[in-house]
Protein backbone atom coordinates (compact mmCIF):
# COMPACT_ATOMS: atom_id res chain seq x y z
CA UNK A 1 0.00 0.00 0.00
CA UNK A 2 2.77 2.19 0.81
CA UNK A 3 4.72 2.19 -2.42
CA UNK A 4 1.69 2.82 -5.01
CA UNK A 5 0.53 5.50 -2.46
CA UNK A 6 3.53 7.46 -2.08
CA UNK A 7 2.90 7.25 -5.65
CA UNK A 8 -0.37 8.89 -5.72
CA UNK A 9 0.46 11.79 -3.21
CA UNK A 10 3.70 12.28 -5.77
CA UNK A 11 1.33 12.72 -8.62
CA UNK A 12 -1.44 15.05 -7.09
CA UNK A 13 1.59 17.01 -5.59
CA UNK A 14 2.48 17.70 -8.94
CA UNK A 15 -0.83 18.40 -10.77
CA UNK A 16 -1.02 21.34 -7.21
CA UNK A 17 2.60 22.63 -7.11
CA UNK A 18 3.87 21.91 -11.10
CA UNK A 19 6.74 24.57 -11.60
CA UNK A 20 6.17 26.00 -8.13
CA UNK A 21 3.21 28.18 -5.47
CA UNK A 22 3.72 31.52 -7.30
CA UNK A 23 1.88 33.10 -4.69
CA UNK A 24 3.49 31.17 -1.53
CA UNK A 25 7.06 32.06 -3.33
CA UNK A 26 6.16 36.01 -3.33
CA UNK A 27 4.59 36.13 0.09
CA UNK A 28 5.62 34.21 1.94
CA UNK A 29 9.92 33.78 3.36
CA UNK A 30 11.61 30.48 2.93
CA UNK A 31 12.86 30.70 6.38
CA UNK A 32 9.46 31.16 7.74
CA UNK A 33 8.18 28.70 10.43
CA UNK A 34 4.53 28.18 11.68
CA UNK A 35 2.09 25.54 13.51
CA UNK A 36 -1.06 25.10 11.78
CA UNK A 37 -3.90 22.92 12.78
CA UNK A 38 -6.42 20.52 11.28
CA UNK A 39 -9.77 21.68 12.26
CA UNK A 40 -13.21 19.68 11.77
CA UNK A 41 -15.61 22.13 10.18
CA UNK A 42 -18.90 19.44 10.85
CA UNK A 43 -19.27 16.06 12.07
CA UNK A 44 -17.41 13.08 10.94
CA UNK A 45 -15.78 9.88 11.10
CA UNK A 46 -12.03 10.30 10.49
CA UNK A 47 -10.58 8.66 8.10
CA UNK A 48 -6.98 9.52 6.21
CA UNK A 49 -5.08 11.30 8.65
CA UNK A 50 -2.26 9.48 8.41
CA UNK A 51 -2.51 9.94 4.32
CA UNK A 52 -2.29 13.91 5.15
CA UNK A 53 0.42 13.59 7.52
CA UNK A 54 1.96 11.50 4.20
CA UNK A 55 1.56 14.62 2.44
CA UNK A 56 2.76 16.64 4.78
CA UNK A 57 6.38 14.99 5.03
CA UNK A 58 6.74 14.21 0.89
CA UNK A 59 7.32 18.14 0.97
CA UNK A 60 9.11 18.52 4.65
CA UNK A 61 10.35 15.06 6.07
CA UNK A 62 11.11 16.90 9.55
CA UNK A 63 7.68 18.04 9.84
CA UNK A 64 6.40 17.87 13.11
CA UNK A 65 2.56 15.88 12.64
CA UNK A 66 0.33 15.20 15.86
CA UNK A 67 -2.51 13.51 16.05
CA UNK A 68 -5.57 14.50 17.89
CA UNK A 69 -8.10 12.87 16.95
CA UNK A 70 -7.47 8.89 16.02
CA UNK A 71 -8.43 7.35 13.21
CA UNK A 72 -11.98 5.64 13.08
CA UNK A 73 -13.46 8.07 15.53
CA UNK A 74 -16.09 10.70 15.44
CA UNK A 75 -15.02 14.62 15.52
CA UNK A 76 -16.64 17.27 16.32
CA UNK A 77 -17.64 20.93 14.77
CA UNK A 78 -14.68 22.56 15.80
CA UNK A 79 -12.72 20.26 17.04
CA UNK A 80 -8.97 19.82 16.32
CA UNK A 81 -8.03 17.14 14.27
CA UNK A 82 -4.39 17.43 14.23
CA UNK A 83 -1.54 20.06 14.53
CA UNK A 84 1.56 20.03 11.92
CA UNK A 85 4.76 22.26 12.56
CA UNK A 86 7.09 23.24 9.46
CA UNK A 87 8.04 25.46 7.16
CA UNK A 88 5.22 27.64 6.19
CA UNK A 89 5.80 27.65 2.66
CA UNK A 90 6.15 23.56 2.55
CA UNK A 91 2.79 23.43 4.94
CA UNK A 92 0.75 26.24 2.21
CA UNK A 93 1.67 23.97 -1.01
CA UNK A 94 0.90 20.56 0.76
CA UNK A 95 -2.47 21.85 2.24
CA UNK A 96 -4.68 21.14 -0.85
CA UNK A 97 -3.07 18.12 -1.61
CA UNK A 98 -3.53 16.87 2.27
CA UNK A 99 -7.40 18.41 3.01
CA UNK A 100 -8.49 17.07 -0.65
CA UNK A 101 -7.59 13.56 0.30
CA UNK A 102 -8.29 13.93 3.79
CA UNK A 103 -12.41 15.47 3.27
CA UNK A 104 -13.17 12.63 0.80
CA UNK A 105 -12.36 9.70 2.91
CA UNK A 106 -13.69 11.15 6.11
CA UNK A 107 -16.97 11.79 3.49
CA UNK A 108 -16.81 7.99 2.60
CA UNK A 109 -15.73 7.04 6.23
CA UNK A 110 -18.81 9.04 7.44
CA UNK A 111 -21.24 7.80 4.81
CA UNK A 112 -20.68 4.59 5.14
CA UNK A 113 -20.84 4.44 9.18
CA UNK A 114 -24.40 6.09 8.40
CA UNK A 115 -25.16 2.73 6.17
CA UNK A 116 -23.83 0.47 9.54
CA UNK A 117 -25.51 2.11 11.84
CA UNK A 118 -29.03 2.26 9.25
CA UNK A 119 -28.81 -2.03 9.55
CA UNK A 120 -27.76 -2.50 13.24
CA UNK A 121 -29.34 -5.40 15.03
CA UNK A 122 -29.29 -6.82 11.64
CA UNK A 123 -26.83 -10.02 10.01
CA UNK A 124 -26.12 -7.36 7.12
CA UNK A 125 -22.88 -6.11 6.63
CA UNK A 126 -22.29 -3.42 4.35
CA UNK A 127 -20.02 -3.39 1.77
CA UNK A 128 -18.50 -1.40 -1.53
CA UNK A 129 -17.96 -1.74 -5.09
CA UNK A 130 -16.06 -1.00 -7.89
CA UNK A 131 -17.36 2.34 -8.57
CA UNK A 132 -14.48 4.23 -6.89
CA UNK A 133 -12.48 7.21 -8.39
CA UNK A 134 -9.71 6.36 -10.46
CA UNK A 135 -6.50 5.95 -9.19
CA UNK A 136 -8.33 6.71 -5.35
CA UNK A 137 -9.45 2.66 -5.04
CA UNK A 138 -7.02 1.77 -2.41
CA UNK A 139 -7.59 4.89 -0.32
CA UNK A 140 -11.41 5.04 -0.75
CA UNK A 141 -12.00 0.82 0.26
CA UNK A 142 -9.60 2.03 3.19
CA UNK A 143 -12.17 4.55 4.07
CA UNK A 144 -15.05 2.04 3.90
CA UNK A 145 -13.40 -0.41 6.65
CA UNK A 146 -12.93 2.52 8.25
CA UNK A 147 -16.42 3.61 8.48
CA UNK A 148 -17.50 0.23 9.57
CA UNK A 149 -18.06 -1.10 6.12
CA UNK A 150 -16.19 -4.44 4.22
CA UNK A 151 -14.64 -4.24 1.02
CA UNK A 152 -16.03 -6.25 -2.28
CA UNK A 153 -13.39 -7.38 -4.60
CA UNK A 154 -10.65 -4.82 -5.10
CA UNK A 155 -10.58 -5.21 -8.64
CA UNK A 156 -10.66 -7.86 -11.35
CA UNK A 157 -8.16 -9.80 -10.34
CA UNK A 158 -9.41 -10.78 -7.11
CA UNK A 159 -12.86 -12.01 -7.64
CA UNK A 160 -15.04 -13.65 -10.10
CA UNK A 161 -18.68 -11.89 -10.23
CA UNK A 162 -20.25 -13.21 -13.18
CA UNK A 163 -22.82 -10.33 -14.37
CA UNK A 164 -25.60 -9.71 -17.32
CA UNK A 165 -23.31 -9.05 -19.78
CA UNK A 166 -21.00 -12.44 -18.86
CA UNK A 167 -24.26 -14.12 -19.02
CA UNK A 168 -24.90 -13.14 -22.49
CA UNK A 169 -21.47 -13.61 -24.07
CA UNK A 170 -21.69 -17.41 -22.66
CA UNK A 171 -25.54 -17.79 -23.45
CA UNK A 172 -26.30 -18.91 -20.11
CA UNK A 173 -26.18 -18.93 -16.43
CA UNK A 174 -24.89 -23.01 -16.26
CA UNK A 175 -22.52 -22.45 -19.37
CA UNK A 176 -21.14 -19.27 -17.85
CA UNK A 177 -20.64 -21.24 -13.83
CA UNK A 178 -19.25 -24.08 -16.16
CA UNK A 179 -16.37 -22.22 -17.86
CA UNK A 180 -15.40 -20.19 -15.21
CA UNK A 181 -15.45 -23.71 -12.72
CA UNK A 182 -13.09 -25.02 -15.60
CA UNK A 183 -10.97 -22.23 -15.12
CA UNK A 184 -10.79 -21.21 -12.08
CA UNK A 185 -8.65 -22.92 -8.77
CA UNK A 186 -10.55 -24.24 -6.75
CA UNK A 187 -10.01 -21.79 -3.85
CA UNK A 188 -12.05 -18.93 -5.56
CA UNK A 189 -15.40 -18.77 -4.91
CA UNK A 190 -17.93 -17.69 -7.71
CA UNK A 191 -20.49 -14.98 -7.71
CA UNK A 192 -23.21 -14.47 -10.05
CA UNK A 193 -25.82 -11.36 -10.54
CA UNK A 194 -29.26 -12.40 -10.78
CA UNK A 195 -32.48 -9.86 -11.55
CA UNK A 196 -34.95 -12.48 -11.51
CA UNK A 197 -36.29 -14.86 -8.87
CA UNK A 198 -35.84 -18.07 -12.41
CA UNK A 199 -32.42 -16.43 -12.78
CA UNK A 200 -31.84 -17.67 -9.37
CA UNK A 201 -32.95 -20.72 -9.86
CA UNK A 202 -30.77 -21.54 -12.61
CA UNK A 203 -27.72 -20.40 -9.95
CA UNK A 204 -28.45 -22.34 -7.22
CA UNK A 205 -28.43 -25.39 -10.04
CA UNK A 206 -25.30 -24.39 -10.93
CA UNK A 207 -23.63 -24.75 -7.36
CA UNK A 208 -22.85 -20.86 -7.05
CA UNK A 209 -21.28 -19.64 -4.01
CA UNK A 210 -22.54 -16.42 -3.84
CA UNK A 211 -25.88 -14.38 -5.53
CA UNK A 212 -26.11 -11.45 -5.61
CA UNK A 213 -29.98 -9.58 -6.24
CA UNK A 214 -29.46 -6.90 -8.74
CA UNK A 215 -32.32 -3.96 -8.52
CA UNK A 216 -35.11 -6.26 -7.42
CA UNK A 217 -37.99 -5.10 -5.39
CA UNK A 218 -38.45 -6.13 -1.78
CA UNK A 219 -40.78 -8.61 -2.06
CA UNK A 220 -39.00 -10.30 -5.15
CA UNK A 221 -36.14 -10.32 -2.99
CA UNK A 222 -37.88 -11.31 -0.09
CA UNK A 223 -38.99 -14.73 -2.16
CA UNK A 224 -35.68 -15.14 -3.69
CA UNK A 225 -33.81 -15.59 0.06
CA UNK A 226 -36.61 -18.14 0.85
CA UNK A 227 -36.02 -19.94 -2.63
CA UNK A 228 -32.03 -19.43 -1.44
CA UNK A 229 -32.61 -20.77 1.58
CA UNK A 230 -29.10 -20.65 2.95
CA UNK A 231 -27.18 -22.56 -0.11
CA UNK A 232 -25.86 -20.10 -1.13
CA UNK A 233 -24.68 -16.52 0.57
CA UNK A 234 -26.92 -13.61 -0.65
CA UNK A 235 -25.69 -10.26 -1.56
CA UNK A 236 -28.42 -7.43 -2.56
CA UNK A 237 -27.34 -4.04 -4.90
CA UNK A 238 -28.68 -1.75 -6.89
CA UNK A 239 -31.03 1.31 -6.35
CA UNK A 240 -29.88 1.35 -2.67
CA UNK A 241 -29.72 4.56 -0.24
CA UNK A 242 -30.28 5.18 3.37
CA UNK A 243 -34.37 5.09 3.48
CA UNK A 244 -34.25 1.67 1.79
CA UNK A 245 -31.48 -0.01 3.47
CA UNK A 246 -33.06 -1.08 6.59
CA UNK A 247 -36.13 -2.79 4.69
CA UNK A 248 -33.51 -4.62 2.43
CA UNK A 249 -31.45 -5.77 5.49
CA UNK A 250 -34.62 -6.99 6.51
CA UNK A 251 -35.34 -9.45 3.97
CA UNK A 252 -32.76 -11.35 5.23
CA UNK A 253 -29.87 -10.67 2.55
CA UNK A 254 -26.16 -11.42 4.10
CA UNK A 255 -24.36 -8.45 2.41
CA UNK A 256 -25.74 -5.23 0.44
CA UNK A 257 -23.18 -3.68 -1.43
CA UNK A 258 -23.59 0.05 -2.08
CA UNK A 259 -21.59 1.99 -4.83
CA UNK A 260 -22.67 5.58 -3.70
CA UNK A 261 -20.21 4.81 -0.72
CA UNK A 262 -17.46 6.17 -3.25
CA UNK A 263 -18.88 7.18 -6.25
CA UNK A 264 -20.61 9.75 -4.63
CA UNK A 265 -20.01 10.50 -0.77
CA UNK A 266 -19.94 14.35 0.37
CA UNK A 267 -16.36 15.53 1.13
CA UNK A 268 -16.61 16.69 4.94
CA UNK A 269 -15.20 20.24 5.56
CA UNK A 270 -12.05 20.30 6.81
CA UNK A 271 -9.53 23.32 7.06
CA UNK A 272 -6.22 24.30 7.76
CA UNK A 273 -5.59 27.28 10.10
CA UNK A 274 -1.96 29.07 11.30
CA UNK A 275 -1.68 30.27 14.65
Amino acid sequence: MKISLERLIELALLEDIHTGDITTQAVVSDKCFATARLIAKESLVLAGVNVAEMVFRKLDPTVKFTVVIQEGTSAGKGDVIATIKGNASDLLMAERVALNLLQRMCGIATLTSRYVEAVSGTKVRIADTRKTTPGLREIEKYAVRIGGGINHRTGLYDGVLIKENHIAAAGSIAEAVRRARAYLPHTLKIEIEAETWSQVGEALSAGVDIIMLDNMDIDTMRDCVKLISGQALVEASGGVNLDTVRPIAETGVDIISIGSLTHSPRAMDISMLFD
